[in-house]
Formats: C-alpha cells, sequence, structure tokens
C-alpha cells in the first residue's frame, strides 16, 4: 500500500482553511493508502540561505530542522499539497520548505488542492513551476476550492453530508484526485 502525505500549505495563526481541507482529503483517502497529514508548522524551517542549490551541493551538511523536514517527507510515495493562495501565488513557509528538497521527492508525484478566492487557481499555477525544479512531477488535474468549504468539514474530516453528495461537487473531484494520484505513484515507484 502507498504512503501518501497531505501537506498543510499555511502556518497562519488562527483558523486555517487548509488545515480542515487537509483533514478532509486525509479521511477521503480511507482503506486507500497509508496516509499522514504533514503540517508545516512542525517543521519551522529557517528561510533558504544555503550557497547553492541542494540538489547540487555534494557537501552539504543541512541544519537539524531541516534534516527533520527532509527526513519525513523522504518517507513517502506520493503527496497531496493543500495550499492557500497568498498574493497571487502559494504561500511563502511551503514555497520554502519545497526550496530544502533536494532528492527526497524525486519521482514521486503530487496532486495539488488550491483554496482562495479564485480556488488557489494561481498558487497552483506557481507550483506546477516549481516543483519540476526538484524533480517531482505535478498530476495534470487540480482540485480548486472556496474557502467557505471549510466551514462544510467536520472535525473528524468528513465533508457535510449535502455538499458531498453533489453529483459534480467536491467529494467527486477529490475522490478524482486520489484515484489518480494512487495510479501515479504505483507507475512511477518504477523510476525510483
Amino acid at each position: 500500500m502507498s504512503r501518501i502525505a497531505v501537506i498543510i500549505g499555511s502556518v497562519r495563526e488562527g483558523q486555517r482553511v487548509s488545515e480542515p481541507i487537509a483533514k478532509w482529503i486525509a479521511h477521503s483517502f480511507e482503506g486507500k493508502a497509508e496516509v499522514e497529514v504533514v503540517d508545516l508548522k512542525n517543521y519551522p524551517l529557517s528561510l533558504f540561505d544555503e550557497g547553492g542549490s541542494p540538489r547540487y551541493n555534494t557537501e552539504r551538511k543541512p541544519s537539524p530542522a531541516t534534516q527533520k523536514w527532509l527526513d519525513k517527507i523522504a518517507q513517502f510515495d506520493g503527496y497531496v499539497v493543500v495550499t492557500p493562495e497568498y498574493n497571487r501565488s502559494t504561500s511563502a513557509v511551503l514555497k520554502n520548505a519545497i526550496d530544502h528538497v533536494d532528492y527526497q521527492m524525486d519521482n514521486k508525484p503530487v496532486a495539488l488542492v488550491g483554496h482562495g478566492s479564485s480556488g488557489g487557481a494561481q498558487a497552483i499555477a506557481t507550483l506546477r513551476l516549481v516543483f519540476p525544479g526538484i524533480g517531482v512531477p505535478t498530476l495534470p488535474t487540480a482540485v480548486f476550492l472556496d474557502n467557505s468549504i471549510a466551514q462544510k468539514i467536520q472535525e473528524n474530516g468528513e465533508l457535510d453530508e449535502e455538499l458531498a453528495s453533489q453529483p459534480y461537487g467536491p467529494q467527486i473531484q477529490i475522490d478524482g484526485l486520489i484515484d489518480s494520484l494512487l495510479k501515479y505513484t504505483e507507475a512511477l515507484k518504477t523510476l525510483r
């Protein structure tokens, strides 16, 4: 069974929209994969300031905080990244976490879920440019959500029944994204 990380791409104080969305996605994987929600709040990385690209620095000595992040992210076969949209891009903390990665995510697929006033479309577009730089393929499809969906997710990660039963609603979109991610995860295992 594949191991999947659902990464919360925000560390804002107070109620974060990304957090309940990540819980809902993790709940939607039930029985399909081993899933862990990875919260960037638990990985307080310094701003990336290494002298060169981590991928090409043969003498790299990551800080303990960076090594903790790299060790965690290496454990998975695929990822779902939940990103807010800040100023027409992804969050700085998510971009910074990606910048610290060298080979831990190589040939492991990433599914993108955005939220915000435009469904996180510009944040997702940014990540589609960033991830290939560290050897990570992104799925062709993505899910774009309005922030109000967070109010429709229960504490246990279940989506409000009325919203979950919509024929072309968000649950159908997430289920389709999950199925696609798991297919890519299996196919890409042969490259690693």
